[in-house]
């Protein structure tokens, strides 16, 4: 199967959007669409997107976010370049954009002005936080993690901690596209697009919101991860005896007595006191040391063996760079081949979800800062000699 034949057996083949997206929310947006069959096309700066460049901890954004896109620089503050970008939204289906709030109104690439052209257009507003107070404030993904409690449940008391991935940049884009998808659908219906939204701040408070319901119906206020009282007697992380980690959780009456009778403790096991759950929680600190004193008994290697046949949940400590080894994901098709912009390959997660018995996407390339500007151009019916001109004034990069 060629790639235009994959691509036009996707879900999303056909749909067209435009792109005006920096850092993680919105690139996160366009990443599921592109990944399910979209053709994506980024309207970048003239010399390209400044998160191309970012270092340290922003390394991974662009190659992460990006793949499979196709990429055109256009210098919006011109009014040739304003032009093109207007005509491009008017063949498209879906514009996604994640700039302060009426920076694109400002340019005239707002819904309101966008979708008189183009009534059917579906305009995705990635934001920091939807209509409201704060709706003008400047938001990044950590400060809104800190607003909306996250940060809060991460660290141990008095120590706020933001999580260690674009956790809320990421799953607000993935709201966004839910946004999108269900703008789609009732446009079959209505024949009109519309503008949907997503934010960081209602995607935070929404992700902590089985907190606010746990105070809500025991009228305790949750405790941060660190020092909250577990449900289960037996759900740590557990030191083994090469200094190493491993997570395991004992989370019913059943997986009790399949551990006890795996690991040979069978007074445990037998006796009345355990038996419950409850009465296990209400146990733990009788629990909890013979429990790490037995599994500090074992190195991980010969751990992992024996937890696996449990059916017990349990986790090793994996970083990051271990997935790039990870069986299952070797096995699974987990990470797709991608080619870096500076030619290196490698291989990066995929989207997360399997459909008719298959992976949707298979990795891909980045595309360097413009490199389809003359395809999309030849594409609005621009001839060779203007599309020259156009690069000669810097219009079109």
């Amino acid at each position: 199967m060629n790639n235009t034949t994959k691509s036009a057996a996707l879900p999303l083949a056909g749909i067209k959007v435009v792109e005006f997206t920096h850092m993680v929310m919105g690139p996160a947006a366009g990443a599921v669409l592109v990944e399910l069959g979209a053709e994506v096309l980024r309207i970048e700066p003239i010399g390209g997107d400044s998160t191309r460049e970012l270092k340290g901890s922003g390394a991974g954004y662009f190659p992460m976010y990006n793949r499979n896109k196709k990429s055109i620089c256009l210098d919006l503050k011109s009014p040739e370049g304003l032009a093109i970008a207007r005509r491009l939204c008017a063949q498209a289906d879906v514009v996604v954009e994640n700039f302060r709030t009426g920076a694109m109104d400002k340019l005239g690439l707002g819904y309101d002005a966008l979708s008189q052209e183009n009534p059917r257009l579906i305009y995705c507003s990635e934001k920091g936080f939807l209509p409201g107070p704060y709706e003008n404030r400047t938001a990044l993904d950590e400060v809104t993690q800190m607003m909306g409690g996250l940060a809060y449940m991460t660290g141990p008391p008095g120590r706020p901690l933001r999580a260690g991935t674009s956790v809320i940049d990421v799953t607000g884009g993935m709201f966004g596209v839910i946004a999108v998808l269900a703008a789609i659908e009732q446009r079959h219906t209505t024949g009109r697009g519309q503008k949907v939204s997503s934010a960081l701040f209602e995607t935070t408070v929404y992700l902590v919101g089985q907190h606010m319901a746990q105070m809500a119906v025991t009228g305790r206020a949750a405790q941060p991860m660190p020092v909250r009282i577990s449900a289960w007697a037996i759900y740590d992380v557990f030191e083994t005896r090469d200094n190493d980690h491993v997570f395991v959780g004992i989370v019913s009456d059943g997986l009790w007595q399949k551990f006890c009778d795996t690991f040979g403790l069978a007074e445990l096991g037998a006796d009345p006191r355990y038996k419950a759950n409850n009465d296990r929680v209400a146990a733990r600190e009788v629990l909890l040391p013979q429990v790490r004193d037995l599994f500090k008994s074992f190195t991980k290697a010969e751990l992992i063996p024996q937890l696996e046949r449990t059916g017990l949940p349990f986790a090793p400590i994996g970083k990051p760079e271990d997935m790039f080894d990870d069986p299952h994901l070797a096995a699974s098709g987990g990470l797709g081949a991608t080619t870096l912009p500076d030619g290196r390959a490698t291989r990066l997660p995929i989207l997360p979800i399997e459909m008719d018995g298959r992976r949707p996407s298979q990795g891909g390339s980045l595309a360097r800062p413009g490199e389809h500007g003359e395809e999309v151009l030849q594409r609005l019916g621009i001839g060779a000699e203007d599309i020259a001109a156009l690069r000669a004034r810097k219009i079109v990069g």
